[in-house]
């Protein structure tokens, strides 16, 4: 049996938040906006309160969100949206904005202690959202997961639930032209592992795939123009959508064994999160060539390689130096990794023996 399942509305193209105006109205009277502070130079923020006011709506602006957002964080927003009054949420950004605002308007409207957040019982009380990605990577815009950092576990830890999905996304590639080169590069590998790791996902179907392909020939197609910092507006664009495919995909199979591994480089190293999982996919698709070829071939032939290692030295070319990891470490990491959700999802799920020898593989010195 198959399952895909897709609610958000998705409007693409230069000039769509402002143009989606009619589509915001409904949502509510006073929104809060959840974002960073790039949002301000990229005009991402100027191009929804143009929107807001068009319709008439009231705002409040959280911009504290940082890199890797905390519970601490999330708390301090859904405090502001109760007392601003906001009855809907507009996240600008990338990744940790679009997280946030998911937690944010689950908690405004839920009282969860800290010990429950991610326990996964939740009503369908949450506030609704417009999602705006201003990097091309997270796929947030179309999940249902809000990734926070969770110190208790040391880790990075997902709330999951349907009632987390966006109503709408509004994708406009101009907001990344002042991206800087490493965020671009980092932000399109995550993209990159979302849809592989679909692929390779025990829940993967035939819709999931078709989306995994496209947005694996569009990113790898690109991959020598990301390298070069030679991307062109369209090209942007298409690395958007190419997320966002991505994001649909894990939306419906999950993530896998990359991003088990990865949160560990994230939390204890505070390597960006797309990174860490460039750092250990050329690994993890070597891996599952010996156990899934059907899949990894498949995996190959939408980016356009002949091997899984002229897939990894892609990745080298993207990645530049590597990050080393000592033994200890990556036995910790790999023993961490062998316990998360993720693991499960695996279509041919390792060993923590198996983990350990991809860390080595990735983050040994050679």
């Amino acid at each position: 049996m198959q399952q895909f399942y897709m609610p958000v509305r998705v409007v693409e193209g230069a000039g769509c938040v402002r143009a989606a105006a009619p589509l915001i109205a409904p949502l509510g009277q006073c929104a809060l906006i959840v974002t960073g502070k790039s949002s301000r130079k990229n005009g991402s923020l100027s191009g929804v309160v143009a929107a807001l006011t068009d319709n008439g709506q009231r705002y409040a602006v959280f911009d504290e969100v940082l890199p890797n957002p905390t519970i601490a964080c999330v708390r301090a927003g859904a405090a502001m949206a109760r007392e601003a009054g906001a009855d809907f949420v507009i996240a600008i950004g990338g990744g940790s904005p679009m997280d946030a605002a998911k937690a944010i308007a689950l908690l405004a409207r839920q009282d969860i202690a800290d010990a429950d957040i991610f326990a996964g019982k939740y009503s369908p009380d949450v506030l609704p959202m417009v999602h705006i990605p201003t990097t091309a990577g997270t796929g947030s815009e179309v999940t249902q997961y809000s990734i926070l950092t969770d110190d208790v576990a040391e880790s990075k830890t997902s709330i999951a639930t349907p009632y987390l999905f966006p109503k709408l996304a509004l994708l406009d590639g101009g907001y990344m032209a002042s991206l800087g080169h490493n965020t671009t590069v980092n932000t399109a590998i995550d993209a990159l592992s979302h849809a592989v790791e679909g692929m390779l996902s025990v829940k993967a179907g035939e819709v999931s795939d078709l989306l995994a392909k496209e947005s694996i020939s569009i990113i790898c197609s690109l991959a020598d123009d990301i390298a070069a910092d030679t991307l062109t507006p369209a090209d942007r664009q298409k690395l958007l959508h190419a997320s966002m495919l991505a994001g649909m995909v894990i939306a419906n199979t999950g993530t896998t064994a990359v991003h088990a591994m990865g949160y560990s480089l994230t939390y204890y190293h505070e390597i960006d999160h797309g990174r860490a999982n460039g750092l250990l996919l050329g690994a993890f698709v070597a891996f599952c060539a010996q156990h899934l070829p059907d899949r990894t071939d498949a995996i190959l032939k939408s980016g356009g390689f002949e091997s899984p290692a002229a897939f990894s030295e892609m990745l080298a070319g993207l990645l530049g130096k590597r990050e080393l990891l000592t033994d200890a470490e990556m036995k910790k990491y790999a023993a961490k990794a062998i316990t998360a959700k993720n693991i499960l999802n695996c279509a041919y799920q390792p060993t923590e023996a198996e983990l350990y020898q991809m860390l080595k593989i990735s983050l040994e010195e050679k």
